[in-house]
């Protein structure tokens, strides 16, 4: 096995035995991605040479017997909407193709202080806006498993490049499912940490529970170890929660047999696809003798569609209002789509949404009395092409808006509540299939400890195991994934300038 197919867990156990050395590791991960992102175009801009000069310094540390953080060593893949300092961050946005931060987002501070090595930015929709990774600077990122297809969004860069096993670990955002989406969609692993367990100084709206930083791995065991350096305080992030890292790494073993598991299709509220859900039938199926108790809830979430729709739009008039004023041209459909949601948004409607959510909080809340886990799709419909835009039909019933297609995603992040999107085999199209696995607030280690043991207890069944795409499938480029870009990155005069360039 190559070095960039190892776990990140196995990968950190070998630097510290002083088995492989990080420089190794590197190179191989960039020679992975100069094969394999021409197919797929997960990767934006790169730091090579930085990332080839931190490999050595890491190296040094090694030999030296320093004391090693809990990722040293580990090449990372950063989502495009995180600030990386001297590396080109344009969030897909052509108003940002030559923004280059001064500073660090403060989740890559603490990321960089655990030992990971930045190495490339991971593609994303313009903005983070929506689950097709496009955008008008970089293209589109294909699926692993069929370039032609959407690998998700919008931290579908960071999934994809997971996927083909271009980095061991990468960074994700998530508002109404950009983490779990494109995780499921690529077959690896995306958790949706409950609020302020990953400490976020971006957030423009500091108080909102809405939009979470979180970890992508390709086994549990890497997610966990990447949100354990993850955690951390943060005194310009009013919800930064204060929690003990023991509780996530390592994992906690448990026994599957005592939990008592709740599932639903579709929260009684999602439009999802009939073989879609024949497929989730099919891993319930399979869980089921494994656990103390599995049946069907009905948690009677009410009107959670139009709460969420009120609750984007007052985070996207935060973010972008200045933008639409001023200059709405750089803005791309999608957020012109929440703005124009959010002009005829009155206060009592937004009292009614955060009301709402409330209610939907505490259903959750409740459930969580009987059940230690509830289980659903992450996705209601099998990956379509990147060509669309979004998924305009689900079961035949055609979307409102761009988003309402994640409401399997969305509706959870409503509840606050943590939640994993495991790879669990292939759904009727050979395509994989994403489980969401939600668990009670403030209990993410116990959480990823579940999701640990049913990953383990189908190691070696097709069924229900974590797919891998055919890499030698990927071995031919697919120049049609740049076709959408308008805007190519212009260059400030700095030929030295980090990242100033296209696409691997």
């Amino acid at each position: 096995m190559h070095l960039p197919e190892l776990s990140a867990v196995e990968l950190r156990r070998l630097i510290g035995n002083r088995q492989i050395s990080p420089v190794e590791l590197m190179e191989a991960c960039i020679e992975r991605i100069e094969k394999i992102n021409p197919a797929i175009n997960a990767i934006c801009a790169t730091d090579f040479d930085g990332a080839r000069a931190g490999a050595k310094q890491a190296e040094a540390a090694v030999m030296r017997g320093d004391t090693l953080g809990l990722l040293h060593g580990l090449p990372l893949g950063v989502k495009d909407l995180q600030d990386t300092k001297g590396l080109l961050t344009t969030y897909g946005n052509i108003g940002l193709r030559g923004n280059i931060p001064k500073t660090d987002n403060s989740l890559i501070t603490r990321l960089r202080a655990a030992g990971a090595i930045v190495t490339a930015k991971t593609n994303v929709p313009d903005m983070g806006a929506g689950a097709n990774s496009r955008n008008p600077v970089w293209g589109a990122t294909g699926n692993p498993f069929n370039p032609t297809l959407n690998a998700g969004g919008s931290s579908g860069g960071s999934a994809a490049a997971l996927a083909t096993d271009m980095f061991p670990i990468c960074t994700g955002s998530d508002t109404g499912g950009s983490l779990r989406i494109p995780a499921a969609l690529c077959g690896i692993v995306g958790m949706r940490p409950s609020p302020g367990m990953v400490p976020n100084d971006a957030r423009p709206l500091g108080w909102s529970v809405i939009s979470v930083l979180g970890p992508m791995g390709r086994t549990v065991a890497d997610t966990a170890m990447l949100f354990a350096a993850s955690t951390g305080s943060d005194p310009f992030d009013p919800l930064a929660f204060p929690v003990d890292a023991s509780t996530i790494w390592p994992i906690k073993q448990l026994d599957l047999s005592k939990l008592r598991v709740g599932f639903t299709e579709d929260f009684g509220v999602c439009i999802v696809d009939q073989e879609m859900r024949r497929t989730f039938r099919k891993k319930v199926a399979a869980i089921a003798p494994l656990v103390a108790s599995c049946e069907p809830i009905d948690l009677q979430l009410g009107e959670a569609d139009r709460a969420f729709d009120i609750l984007r739009a007052e985070s996207f008039v935060a973010a972008f209002a200045e933008t639409w004023k001023n200059k709405p041209e750089n803005l791309g459909p999608n957020i012109r789509a929440n703005m124009e949601i959010s002009a005829s948004i009155t206060l009592a409607d937004r009292a009614w949404a955060h009301l709402e959510q409330t209610r939907v909080c505490k259903k959750f809340a409740q459930a969580f009395e009987q059940y230690d886990l509830i289980l659903s799709p992450v996705t209601p419909v099998t990956p379509f092409p990147w060509t669309e835009l979004y998924a305009t039909h689900v079961d035949g019933k055609a979307m409102k808006n761009y988003y309402q297609w994640l409401a399997l995603t969305y509706v959870v992040t409503l509840a606050t509540n943590p939640t994993i999107s495991l790879p669990c085999g292939t759904d009727e199209h050979g395509m994989p299939f994403g489980l969401q696995i939600s668990g009670r607030l403030y209990s993410d280690g116990n959480l990823l400890a579940a999701a640990h043991a049913i990953e383990q207890a189908f190691a070696g069944n097709k069924e229900m195991q974590r797919p891998l795409p055919d890499l030698n499938a990927l071995k031919t480029a697919h120049p049609e994934l740049k076709s959408i870009v308008t805007h190519p990155p212009v260059y400030s005069g700095d030929e030295n300038v980090v990242g100033m360039k296209t696409a691997v």
